[in-house]
Parts: C-alpha cells; sequence; structure tokens
C-alpha cells in the first residue's frame, strides 16, 4: 500500500557505452519493452512517465538529465516510475526480468561515479516531472541519502523516519511478480547480452 497517501518514485540515471541503436547495446534494447511490460504486471506498481515523441505513457514534462551527462554526450538512460511503496519495488527490481537486466548492465552502461537512482515520496496523484526527479538525484550525489532523496541502502519514511525494510514481504510479492513474468522470462532468457 501507498504509505500515507504517497507513493514511492524511482528515478535512475546511467550512461551507454554506446549509441542505443548499436550493437554493443543490443541486449539492452532488446530488455526494454520486456522490462516495461514486468512493471506494468508487477504488484504495486503504479506508473511510469513514457518518453517525448514515442510510443507508450505520456511524458511526465520535458525530459532533463542530471549534470553528470556532459554537453554533446550521447546514451543516456534514464526512467521515472511510481510504486506503492519500498518493498512493491524491490521486489520488481531485484528479482525476474529487471534483475536479469541489472546482471548485464556492466556490459552497456559505463562506470559511473554518480547514485544509480533516486527514491523520494510524492502525494498519490501526483507525477513527478523529469526535472524533479533530477533535482532529487543530484541531492543525493551532492549530500547523501535523505528524507527528501534517498536510495534502497538509506531509506526514510512519509515522515522522514528512517524505514526499515519488510525483507519477508518482499519475497512474497517477488514470488507473485515471478508468477506473473513467466512468459517474458522465458524470451528474456534466450538474448544476447
Amino acid at each position: 500500500m501507498s504509505l500515507g497517501g504517497h507513493h514511492l518514485a524511482i528515478y535512475n540515471f546511467g550512461i551507454h557505452t554506446a549509441s542505443y541503436m548499436t550493437a554493443v547495446i543490443q541486449g539492452f534494447a532488446l530488455r526494454e519493452p520486456l522490462n516495461f511490460e514486468a512493471a506494468t504486471r508487477a504488484v504495486g506498481f503504479v506508473g511510469r512517465s513514457g518518453y517525448a515523441g514515442e510510443p507508450g505513457p505520456g511524458s511526465w514534462g520535458e525530459q532533463v538529465f542530471p549534470r553528470f551527462l556532459e554537453a554533446g554526450q550521447t546514451g543516456a538512460v534514464s526512467s521515472l516510475s511510481l510504486w506503492h511503496d519500498i518493498e512493491s519495488l524491490m521486489a520488481f527490481t531485484y528479482v525476474g526480468v529487471h534483475a536479469d537486466a541489472l546482471k548485464h548492465a556492466r556490459h552497456w552502461n559505463q562506470k559511473q561515479a554518480w547514485p544509480s537512482l533516486v527514491l523520494f515520496w510524492v502525494s498519490a496523484g501526483d507525477l513527478p516531472s523529469w526535472s524533479e526527479a533530477v533535482r532529487r538525484f543530484e541531492l543525493l550525489a551532492d549530500r547523501g541519502p535523505t528524507p527528501e532523496a534517498f536510495s534502497f541502502k538509506s531509506a526514510f519514511d512519509t515522515r522522514g523516519a528512517t524505514c526499515p525494510i519488510d525483507r519477508e514481504r518482499v519475497k512474497a510479492l517477488a514470488e507473485q511478480n515471478i508468477e506473473g513474468q513467466a512468459d517474458l522470462l522465458s524470451v528474456v532468457r534466450t538474448l544476447p547480452v
């Protein structure tokens, strides 16, 4: 459930080692639509921002990137989505289709000196903009975890208190998710890295 009328936002950011449609990034490109579909089937998924000019959900404002993407640099990859709570997000992130992508990410993404993601709470019904997500991302990079911008390792609840993660609930949700994405997993296992 969402906590106190809130949803958990996640923004992640990285830079590919090559352009999106090159052979080097093919494994990522083939998995991306399967990851999006797995998310929509996951327990606790609320929604995600799309990308302007691409099929799928609408964009939550103009897509911008953190300062770590240098002028003229290409290959930025980011996503922005909402979840009911941290346990449902963890169950999706670390088990199943998305976990497979994480396992291979080192083949597609540059090693980074910044956080890979930021978590933050928004009022239920609100959609965080890309610029708000980037602001929170940079805040986490600059100051470390705070109730305004945090990570799985240092989570906060909606009141700003440290938030223990219910690992047993994560496991139970992950088992439910696996059942709902078995067909996707069978495809993912055949894909090149």
